[in-house]
């Protein structure tokens, strides 16, 4: 596993590191795929100029502040890049959240449960986190089956009412 700020994580297949402004291809496409303006939201992404600044003012901005954010994760054999998945310090929520996203042609394969569950491993070591919260929209079964997957429970409506509230809180050590 990871440790200290921006290391990298190594997984069987998976290789997740911090997000740099030479993503911004790469989050062009993911953040303008169908299924990521459905169930995150358009993020105003449109092209390498507003991925940029997106890169920058989200997740880089994260990692500075909190020491995580969400992580570049590709794969292993090839370096191809795959997705996002880390944790997250959102206002509307009162703890960090994990998040995670596929290119379509990558999910159903096991990556978001062998990403997240590194993130995890890494968010209660290196970090301390022993309660995680994560939110999916209600018609996103395939986030809500990993999250149980991973152990979150449901927990009703998040507070804004758009989205499905989880709960992980793991034995303390």
């Amino acid at each position: 596993m990871g440790g200290g700020v921006g290391q990298t994580i190594e997984t069987e297949r998976l290789v997740l590191r911090p997000l740099r402004i030479e993503d911004a291809p790469f989050i062009l496409r993911l953040l303008t795929q169908p299924s990521w303006l459905r169930f995150i939201g358009d993020r105003g992404v449109r092209d390498l100029e507003s991925a940029e600044r997106y890169l920058r003012d989200v997740p880089i901005a994260m990692q500075s502040r909190y020491g995580f954010a969400l992580q570049h994760v590709s794969l292993k054999a090839t370096g191809e890049p795959i997705g996002l998945c880390g944790i997250l310090k959102r206002e509307s929520l009162p703890d960090p959240d994990i998040g995670f996203a596929l290119l379509d042609e990558h999910a159903g394969k096991g990556y978001g449960f062998e990403a997240a569950t590194a993130v995890i491993a890494d968010a209660e070591q290196r970090l301390g986190l022993r309660r995680l919260l994560a939110i999916a929209t209600p018609d996103n079964e395939r986030s809500a089956r990993l999250l149980g997957a991973l152990g979150f429970e449901p927990r009703g409506m998040h507070e804004d009412g758009r989205m499905r509230l989880f709960v992980r809180a793991s034995a303390p050590v």
